[in-house]
């Protein structure tokens, strides 16, 4: 991915907000809760990224939504490629912190 100049100008308030949370968290809820908060985490946003196609329960709905993709021309399906990766990085995002929480809190848990 791409940095660019916002990235930058955002990642160290990103950064003291993330080791904010951390700090809360963690006197609020201990180490293990701190791994719960990770699990939780993780569960929520690998649920978004199943569901990134549309959640259905009907069948031909998914079916229907990939035939309208395939009939895309190249310039749609790009532009609908691209916004889909600016709308799933916030995503990994939340997925590398809750691996995070869950490495660190569970691992100090178990070793303090």
């Amino acid at each position: 991915m791409r940095e660019t100049k916002w990235d930058y100008l955002v990642f160290p308030f990103l950064a003291a907000l993330l080791i904010g949370v951390f700090y809360a968290s963690l006197r609020l809820v201990g180490f293990f809760g701190l791994g719960v908060l990770g699990l939780v985490i993780g569960f929520i946003t690998v649920r978004m990224d199943l569901e990134r196609d549309g959640a259905s329960s009907d069948p031909s709905a998914l079916a229907e939504q990939f035939k309208a993709r395939e009939r895309m021309s190249r310039s749609e399906r790009a532009e609908f490629q691209a916004a889909q990766a600016f709308r799933l990085k916030p995503l990994f995002i939340a997925q590398i912190v809750a691996t995070g929480f869950v490495i660190i809190g569970f691992s100090l848990h178990f070793l303090l």
